[in-house]
C-alpha cells in the first residue's frame, strides 16, 4: 500500500470515528434553558398517576388559576386538606387495620401515612392532627418542574379558554407517579403548535393562534 493510498484509508477512518463520537456525544447535548426530562425529588411524594388517574381528579381542581390567569399555581396546602382532612392514609393500610382491631376487639387505630403527615406538619397539625399551637403553618417547598425563560410571557388561562389540554404541554401527567418535564418547551416548540392550531383548530375548534414575536416576548 502506498503511502498517498495509506493516507486515504487513514483519512477516511479518522472521519468515521469523529462522525460517530460526535452523533452520540451530541444527541446528549441540550440547549440553554432546555430542561426536557426534568424529574426533580418532590418534598411529598405526591402521586398524579393516582390522584389524576386513578381517581380521575381534574387538573383544574387543584390548579385552578390556570382557568383564570397567567399562572396555573402550584395549590396550598389547605386545598390538599379539603380530602386529606379526612383520607389520612391509602385505603389498603386503614382496611388492613380495620381487620386487625376487629380480630382483637378493639377500635381501631387511626393510621396516617408518612408523607401525609409531612402534609399535617406543614399545616400545624399535632399527631392527633389538632392545630399544634407550637406549631406555624409552612408552604411546602414544592420544586418547579417545568420552567419557562424569565423573557417569555406565556398565559395559562388564553390556552385553557382556547380549548387546549394540559397533556399537550405538560405530557400524560395523569400517568406519571412523579412529574416530569416532557417537551423540551422551546419557541421553535411552541411556534409548531401555534402553527398546527391554525391549521387544524383545537379539539374541532377554529382558533386564531399569535405567530407575532410580541405575543411571547414583551
Amino acid at each position: 500500500m502506498n503511502s498517498r493510498l495509506l493516507t486515504v484509508v487513514l483519512s477516511v477512518a479518522v472521519l468515521l470515528t469523529a462522525s460517530v463520537f460526535l452523533t452520540s456525544f451530541t444527541t446528549n447535548i441540550k440547549l440553554p434553558d432546555n430542561h426536557q426530562g426534568y424529574e426533580p425529588v418532590q418534598p411529598i411524594a405526591y402521586s398524579h398517576r393516582l390522584h389524576a388517574g386513578e381517581l380521575g381528579l381534574e387538573c383544574l381542581h387543584c390548579h385552578y388559576g390556570a382557568e383564570r390567569s397567567r399562572t396555573a399555581g402550584i395549590p396550598a396546602t389547605n386545598v390538599c386538606m379539603n380530602c386529606h382532612k379526612f383520607v389520612t392514609a391509602p385505603w389498603v393500610n386503614v382496611k388492613a387495620e380495620s381487620d386487625r382491631a376487629e380480630k382483637e376487639k378493639r377500635a381501631p387505630r387511626q393510621i396516617v401515612s408518612a408523607e401525609l403527615r409531612k402534609v399535617y406538619d406543614a399545616f400545624g397539625l399535632n399527631s392527633e392532627l389538632k392545630p399544634d399551637p407550637a406549631k406555624s403553618p409552612t408552604p411546602i417547598a414544592w420544586t418547579k418542574v417545568n420552567n419557562l425563560p424569565s423573557f417569555v410571557y406565556f398565559n395559562h388561562s388564553a390556552h385553557v379558554s382556547a380549548g387546549v389540554e394540559c397533556q399537550t404541554c405538560h405530557g400524560a401527567v395523569e400517568t406519571m407517579e412523579r412529574v416530569r418535564q416532557v417537551p423540551d418547551l422551546s419557541m421553535g416548540w411552541c411556534v409548531n403548535c401555534h402553527r398546527d392550531a391554525n391549521k387544524n383548530g383545537v379539539n374541532g375548534k377554529s382558533v386564531k393562534a399569535s405567530l407575532d414575536c410580541v405575543t411571547c416576548h414583551h
